[in-house]
This record gives structure tokens, C-alpha cells and sequence, in this order.
């Protein structure tokens, strides 16, 4: 609702500037070609805006680091990963944030489709994220499932992890993949 919100207000400006170019124009040249050509210029420049801001968040989500990462809320956090996935050449879906069935993404990548349970993260995480990954993996039809923290694992879910073949990737390693996509975007 918030978003929408936004977006109608940016659009009502948009049209009003449009409105305001126009009347200025005509009325210091008289001439409607003149006019055209002024509100078609304007309405390209509003309309690459929100495109412009789009880009400039994902590059700046792709060269966030750890401590960036550790002051993210959850919904932040799926979108870190959404970009640094998709930085290592994978094609990444972010599920609906509730309803999700224990998969905050999707990626697929050479034929594979994977299962991500995202846990950003102060203490470590347990074995209810390993169960609703491994869940989550059967319902999306996945071929492996993982849970991505910028923390570490209980021991319980290291176990549970491995005798369910989830794969953990833990503070450590998601540094790794942090660094890794930062070289392959330089």
C-alpha cells in the first residue's frame, strides 16, 4: 500500500510537471510542434527516473558487505540475496513474504532449481529453518535446499542439515560469496 502510494504520488507530479512544460512552452512560442517535442523530452526524462533509482539501489545492495549485511531487517536481507545471486549468474525468484513455504528464493542455474531459506540473523540459527527449507524444497520441486545466514548454525541443525542433504552456508561462506560476486562485478 505504502509503495503504491508512492507510486501514484510520483505519478501525479509527473503529470502536473508535464501540464506546467507544456503551458510554459506554448505560451513563450505559440507552436503545439514545439510543445510535443518539450513534453516528450520531459516524460522520457521522468520516465527513466525511476528506472535511474532502481539501478542505483541494486549497486549499492551488490557492494554492501557483512557489516551492512548485520544491520538489514529479514525483507532487506532477501533482497541482499536476490542481487548477489544473481551476481554469481544464478536466475533468482523471491517468494511472497508470507505464504512462502519456507523458501524466501528460488534460484535456478544449470538446470538446477534450489530451495533458500534466508535468516539474517544475531544469535544462531536452529533447526526449524533446515525443516522448513527441506519442506520447502519439496513443494517447489527444488533439487537441493539451503538456509543462508549471516550468523551461524546450532549443532542441532548442523546435524539435521546433513542427514536431510541441506546445505548451510554460514557467515563465513556467505563472506566468500560476497567477495566472490564483488570480483566478478569489477
Amino acid at each position: 500500500m505504502k509503495k503504491r502510494k508512492k507510486k501514484s504520488l510520483y505519478e501525479e507530479f509527473s503529470l502536473f510537471l508535464l501540464f506546467l512544460i507544456a503551458a510554459s512552452v506554448y505560451f513563450q512560442t505559440n507552436s503545439l510542434e514545439s510543445v510535443f517535442t518539450a513534453v516528450i523530452t520531459a516524460g522520457a526524462i521522468l520516465l527513466l527516473i525511476p528506472l535511474l533509482i532502481t539501478y542505483r539501489r541494486k549497486q549499492k545492495l551488490l557492494r554492501a558487505g557483512i557489516a551492512d549485511v548485520d544491520q538489514m531487517d529479514g525483507l532487506q536481507f532477501e533482497a541482499y540475496l536476490q542481487q548477489l545471486f544473481k551476481a554469481l549468474g544464478y536466475t533468482v525468484t523471491l517468494t511472497p513474504p508470507s505464504g512462502d513455504y519456507g523458501a524466501d528464493l528460488i534460484l535456478k542455474k544449470q538446470g538446477e532449481t534450489i530451495a533458500v531459506q534466508a535468516k539474517r540473523y544475531k544469535s544462531n540459527v536452529g533447526i526449524k529453518a533446515v525443516q522448513e527449507v527441506k519442506a520447502a524444497e519439496m513443494h517447489y520441486n527444488a533439487s537441493a535446499s539451503w538456509v543462508v545466514t549471516n550468523s551461524y548454525f546450532t549443532d542441532a541443525a548442523v546435524n539435521l542439515a546433513k542427514s536431510n542433504r541441506v546445505t548451510l552456508v554460514n557467515r563465513d561462506e556467505l563472506i566468500r560469496l560476497i567477495l566472490n560476486s564483488q570480483k566478478k562485478s569489477a
